[in-house]
Order: structure tokens, then C-alpha cells, then sequence
């Protein structure tokens, strides 16, 4: 099953993360969606997940996606997501699997250029289309030399901005640091999250 993997690491009774189940593929012409987090879990990073065949496509991005076209992101695969993740916005709790806060830093959709996204993906290079919030026009996905995530046992990947008219030599998670989702930073999200969990303790027998 495509979201074994996410499950087995984590413990619904404790994270707020969503179980999600597994989506049939949209038909042809429906759009695709796409969400970035920023995660402050053991070191900042931020997780880019596409949507395909029911599921998010996942990596983790250490530095971020960049619209400068002469910077090459490094990429790092790790399990499928469910499709409802790309709403998660809150704290992941201490002992769970990614522990720390996350923000929906953008979203929006996603057009594949060759809709053969699966063949695209064993070819090792996927150029597709942004409409988010902050992330938009053409991008390419290829597939590192070398380099292999012990994690999810594929190999590394390359996030790279094509010359267009929204590439940029902005740092653009610097120049765009809120919430596509609640408008709130991350430390504001962290800390609405700590006073949230406060009360729970309270509340409690």
C-alpha cells in the first residue's frame, strides 16, 4: 500500500497528523495540487510533495526552493503522504516522527508537461508548471548522480527554477516567511501550538 510507510512511523492517538487514505487518480484535465511545509523538526527544512496518483509525491528540500535558476536544490525523497496532508498546519508532538511545528508555506496547482508523469519519474527528470502563491512558472525535477536516501531507499534529486518570468535572484523563503494557509510565521504557529497543548493539560484527569 502507498501510505504503509507513513503510517508505521507514526501514532494517530498522539499526533494531530492526518491517517488519509489513499485517493483514486484524478481524471484527465482535473488539476493536481501541490503544497510546501517548513518544518522546524530536528533541522529547519521544507518538504515539497506533489500530487499523483492519489497521494503527495514527497521531498524534503534542507534549504528550501529557490527561484534563482543558477541554484540547484538538493531534494531528498521520503515516504508518499496522504492528499489531506497538504492542509496540516500545527505542532507534531516530542516523540513522534518529525517532531516540531509545521506551516503550510504555499500551495496551489500543478501541471505536469508530459502528463506520462510515471515515466517521466523512472527517466529521472519531471518539468512541470507552479501556480501557488509564492511558487510559479516552469521548474524541473532531476534526478542526482549518486547519493541514495537510506530513509526511503530512492535515490536524491535536484529542484531547479527555469528561466522565466517569475524566476528571481530573491531568497524567497526569506522575502515570503508567512503562512499560505493561516498568514502566521512559524514561530507563531509554535507558539500558538504550546499555549493550545497547555490547555489540553489542563483539561486532563
Amino acid at each position: 500500500m502507498k501510505l504503509d510507510k507513513y503510517r508505521k512511523k507514526r501514532n494517530f492517538e498522539v499526533t494531530p497528523e492526518p491517517k488519509g487514505a489513499t485517493s483514486p487518480p484524478k481524471g484527465k484535465g482535473k488539476p493536481l495540487i501541490f503544497v510546501v511545509q517548513e518544518h522546524q523538526a530536528s533541522h529547519l527544512h521544507f518538504d515539497f510533495r506533489l500530487e499523483w496518483r492519489g497521494v503527495l509525491l514527497s521531498w524534503a528540500i534542507p534549504k528550501g526552493p529557490s527561484v534563482d535558476p543558477s541554484v540547484k536544490r538538493l531534494a531528498v525523497p521520503t515516504e508518499d503522504h496522504p492528499l489531506e496532508y497538504a492542509n496540516f498546519e500545527g505542532i507534531i508532538p516530542p516523540g513522534e516522527y518529525g517532531a516540531g511545528t509545521v506551516m503550510v508555506w504555499d500551495r496551489g496547482t500543478w501541471i505536469p508537461d508530459d502528463p506520462d508523469v510515471d515515466a517521466d519519474l523512472k527517466d529521472g527528470e519531471l518539468k512541470f508548471t507552479l501556480e501557488g502563491k509564492k511558487l510559479k512558472g516552469s521548474w524541473v525535477m532531476i534526478r542526482a548522480r549518486g547519493g541514495w536516501s537510506r530513509s526511503s531507499e530512492k535515490p536524491y534529486w535536484m529542484l531547479i527554477k527555469h528561466r522565466d518570468a517569475f524566476a528571481s535572484k530573491e531568497d524567497i523563503t526569506k522575502s515570503e516567511p508567512l503562512s499560505a494557509t493561516s498568514g502566521h510565521t512559524l514561530e507563531q504557529i509554535a507558539k500558538d501550538g504550546a499555549r493550545g497543548a497547555g490547555k489540553s493539560k489542563r483539561r486532563a484527569p
